[in-house]
C-alpha cells in the first residue's frame, strides 16, 4: 500500500471554494453557443447515473443514431456493453459505431462529440475504445481528433482525483485506486493510481506520463478559464488531458474552458465517468424518484432482484438484503458453468423456484455464487467467455419468466446490460432519474417484454452497505 498517497476527507476542507452562481452563469452562457449533439457510448448501463429525460439506445444502427440526432435533447446514450466484450469484439463494435455516427451526421448535417463513458474505477477496454473511434473517424472523414480528455471523477460513487491521483472513498478514507480491489480486476487490472502513469501503463508507453496535460484543483478553483482554453487549444497528436475534480463544480469550470476550445475548432474524444455527460449536456438536478413515479402498474406479484456483480460492496449489500424476512433469496450455483449439463439443470431450478415465489406475491433475489472463476494465469479471455455464459444464464431468468414482476432490480454492470437488452428486449429506454444517488432507473419502451416497467440499474461498485435493502423497501412499500 502506498500510504504516502492516502488522504482523508478532511483534506477536502482545505480546497478553496468558488462562487457556484458565477460558475453556473458562465457555463450556461457557454453551453448556449455549443451546437453539437453529445453521443455517449456507455460500456455498461450504469453511465446514466447522473441524467434524466435522456434516451438510451441498445443498438447502434444508422437508423437508431439518426433518431438520437433528431431528438430535442442535447444528448443520447448508446449502450455498447463493451465491458463484457473481448478485445476483438470491442474493436469491431467501435469501428461500426464510428462509421454509423459519421454516416448519420453527414446525412443530417449535424456536428457531434463522442464521450466514451467508462467505469469510475478505471476498468474497461481503455485505450482500445477511443483509439478505434479516433482512427475510424479520421479514416472516413477529414476530421482530426486533437486530444483526449480523461475525467473519471464521480462524486456519487466517491471517486475523486487530487494531484492526478484517482481515489476511491471508503468512509472518511481516500484510497488510491491502484490499491483497491478494482485494480486487481482479472480482465482490466492495473497498478497506477496517478492518472498520467495509468495512461502510460495502459497505452504500453505510447503516451508517456510526462506528455499529459493536467488541470489541477488549484488552477480550476482559481477560475483560469482563458488560460485553460488556450492550453486546450494547443493540444495535438491525440495527447491526453487529465482533469482533477472533487466536486461537480470542478467539472463545470473545466467544461467552460473546454467548450471555448471546441468552439474555436478543437476536436476531442473523452474517456469519463458519469459526471461529464451531465455537465456538458446541461442536465439539471432532479429529486430522487418516488415509488409512485417508478411503479405505474400494480401486478400483485412479487419483485425480482438479480445480483451478478462480485465486488466486495455488492456482496456486503446482498448480505444486508438477506437479513429481511419478507424476501426469498436463491443462490444460482454459477460455478457449475464448467459442467454444462449440471449448469442447465441449475438454471431450470432457479427459474422454476423464482417464478413460483413471484406468483405468490413474494419478492425474489437471485444471486450468483460469490466466488469468481479463476482458470489461472493467461486465461483472461477464457474467463471472460465463461462470465458471458453465466450472464446469459442469469438473463434467461427474465427471458423465460412467465409472470410480470412488480419491479425489477439488476445489480452489476454486465448483468444489468444483459438483463435489459437480452432479457427485457429493450431497444430504447428513457432515463427516468435515480432512485438513490448514482443508481439510475430506466423506463423501458413499448417493444420490451414488460412495456413501461421501471427497471432499476444498480452498479456493482456503488452505494452504501444498506442501499440495496433500502431500494427494495422503497419499491415494496405498497
Amino acid at each position: 500500500m502506498r500510504e504516502n498517497m492516502r488522504l482523508t476527507t478532511a483534506y477536502l476542507q482545505t480546497i478553496p471554494d468558488v462562487s457556484r452562481e458565477a460558475v453556473d452563469s458562465l457555463l450556461e452562457e457557454e453551453l448556449a453557443k455549443f451546437n453539437k449533439k453529445i453521443i455517449v457510448l456507455d460500456d455498461d448501463p450504469t453511465g446514466v447515473q447522473t441524467v434524466h429525460g435522456i434516451s438510451v439506445f441498445t443498438d447502434w444502427t444508422v437508423k437508431s443514431i439518426e433518431k438520437g440526432f433528431l431528438e430535442e435533447q442535447t444528448m443520447f446514450f448508446i449502450l455498447t456493453n463493451s465491458r463484457g466484450f473481448t478485445a476483438e469484439e470491442t474493436v469491431h463494435a467501435h469501428r461500426e459505431i464510428a462509421e454509423n455516427i459519421m454516416a448519420a451526421a453527414s446525412k443530417l448535417n449535424r456536428d457531434f462529440i463522442i464521450i466514451s463513458r467508462g467505469d469510475s474505477t478505471l476498468r474497461g477496454h481503455y485505450p482500445l475504445e477511443t483509439k478505434v473511434l479516433k482512427e475510424t473517424i479520421e479514416s472516413v472523414s477529414d476530421k482530426k481528433i486533437d486530444g483526449e480528455v480523461i475525467l473519471p471523477f464521480f462524486k456519487e460513487g466517491g471517486r475523486l482525483t487530487i494531484n492526478n491521483i484517482h481515489y476511491v472513498q471508503y468512509g472518511d478514507e481516500l484510497v488510491p485506486a491502484g490499491d483497491t480491489e478494482f485494480a486487481r480486476d482479472r480482465t482490466f487490472g492495473y497498478s497506477a493510481s496517478d492518472l498520467s502513469e495509468w495512461i502510460e501503463e495502459k497505452s504500453d508507453g505510447e503516451y508517456t506520463a510526462e506528455s499529459a496535460l493536467s488541470f489541477s484543483l488549484e488552477q480550476l478553483r482559481s477560475m483560469e478559464i482563458v488560460k485553460m482554453a488556450e492550453q486546450l487549444a494547443c493540444i495535438k497528436d491525440f495527447n491526453k488531458v487529465i482533469v482533477n475534480a472533487v466536486d461537480e463544480i470542478d467539472v463545470k469550470i473545466f467544461t467552460v474552458a473546454l467548450v471555448k476550445a471546441i468552439n474555436s475548432g478543437k476536436n476531442f474524444l473523452f474517456r469519463s465517468a458519469a459526471a461529464l455527460p451531465k455537465v456538458i449536456g446541461g442536465i439539471k438536478d432532479k429529486p430522487l424518484l418516488t415509488r409512485e413515479e417508478m411503479i405505474s402498474e400494480e401486478t400483485g406479484n412479487g419483485g425480482l432482484i438479480i445480483v451478478g456483480s462480485h465486488v466486495k460492496k455488492t456482496t456486503e449489500q446482498l448480505e444486508e438484503l438477506k437479513r429481511l424476512s419478507g424476501i426469498e433469496c436463491i443462490e444460482f450455483h454459477s460455478d457449475l458453468v464448467l459442467h454444462p449439463d449440471q449448469f442447465q439443470k441449475e438454471s431450470d431450478r432457479v427459474i422454476e423456484t423464482a417464478e413460483s415465489y413471484i406468483r405468490s406475491g413474494k419478492t425474489v433475489a437471485v444471486y450468483t455464487s460469490r466466488k469468481r472463476l479463476d482458470l489461472g494465469d493467461g486465461k483472461k479471455e477464457e474467463e471472460l467467455k465463461l462470465s458471458v455464459a453465466i450472464s446469459d444464464a442469469v438473463t434467461s431468468i427474465v427471458t423465460r419468466l412467465r409472470v410480470r414482476p412488480n419491479f425489477l432490480i439488476a445489480k452489476g454492470g454486465i448483468t444489468s446490460s444483459d438483463v435489459g437488452t437480452k432479457g427485457l428486449k429493450v431497444k430504447r429506454a428513457v432515463v427516468a432519474g435515480q432512485v438513490k444517488p448514482g443508481i439510475p432507473v430506466w423506463r423501458i419502451g413499448r417493444e420490451s417484454k414488460y412495456p413501461g416497467m421501471a427497471y432499476v440499474i444498480f452498479p456493482g461498485n456503488v452505494g452504501s452497505k444498506s442501499e440495496l435493502k433500502e431500494i427494495y423497501e422503497v419499491l415494496n412499500n405498497k
